[in-house]
């Protein structure tokens, strides 16, 4: 069973989303599906078996959103060694090739959004910085080739 380290807005948010998708999501999947129903023969019914898909593919995200939250650590920053990278820290790093300085949080994968710099720590960048200190230099491989990063800071969001 693998741990899902989550920050607390994480977790809450989270459990939002599960607590959203069993009322709100539920209700509107039935309602769809009492919809098509009433249209007639289900046999040749393409509004049923579309809700029913929906209804499926909702019951499946429930599961993954309970299961996720079943497994969660809700993460105490103020325990955690600011020196280190490790999740919740937020890195500046160097790219060495490109010398592009880019900062990241990295967070679960649940929490990943890359447009507001969340990277998830089971990421290809993520993995390879963590754990490692200011001035390490690492190595990464990404779909677009080789990446060498220098660890210019950590900091941790008190």
């Amino acid at each position: 069973m693998k741990v899902n380290h989550l920050s607390k807005e994480g977790f809450q948010k989270l459990k939002d989303e599960l607590r959203t998708l069993k009322t709100e999501g539920r209700r509107q999947v039935a309602s769809d599906i009492e919809e098509a129903r009433s249209k007639g023969d289900l046999s040749e019914n393409a509004e049923y078996d579309a809700a029913k898909e929906a209804q499926g593919l909702l019951e499946k995200k429930i599961a993954e959103l309970e299961h996720a939250l079943a497994n969660a650590r809700v993460i105490d920053e103020r325990n955690i060694d600011a020196s280190k990278v490790y999740v919740l820290s937020t890195v500046s790093i160097l790219n060495k090739k490109s010398n592009k300085k880019n900062t990241y949080t990295l967070v679960s994968p649940q929490e990943a959004d890359f447009n507001t710099g969340r990277i998830s720590v089971d990421s290809p960048i993520g993995k390879g910085l963590l754990g490692k200190e200011v001035g390490d230099v690492v190595t990464v491989k990404v779909p677009a080739g080789m990446l060498e990063l220098e660890i210019l800071s950590i900091e941790r969001n008190n």
